[in-house]
């Protein structure tokens, strides 16, 4: 799932070589550590936080079949 966040959140940012995502996992739940540049992370989070909310529902539907969830942290 880093992989998918990675490959979206590449193409929205002026910095690609400076993402960075960690996965913590807790029991069923596995946390991704979202770190971009400092001047990319408004583009990350949007507007109103439409775009993170968009990511986190693409990352929501894509482990729909697996028994782990997904949250999203963007630093």
């Amino acid at each position: 799932m880093s992989e998918l966040i990675k490959y979206i959140v590449s193409y929205l940012v002026d910095n690609p070589d400076e993402i960075e995502i960690t996965e913590i996992q807790d029991g069923d739940t596995i946390h991704l550590k979202l770190k971009v540049a400092e001047s990319d992370t408004g583009k990350v989070i949007g507007r109103q936080g439409r775009i993170a909310k968009a990511i986190r529902a693409i990352l929501k539907s894509s482990c729909t079949k697996c028994k782990t969830r997904y949250v999203l942290d963007i630093i």
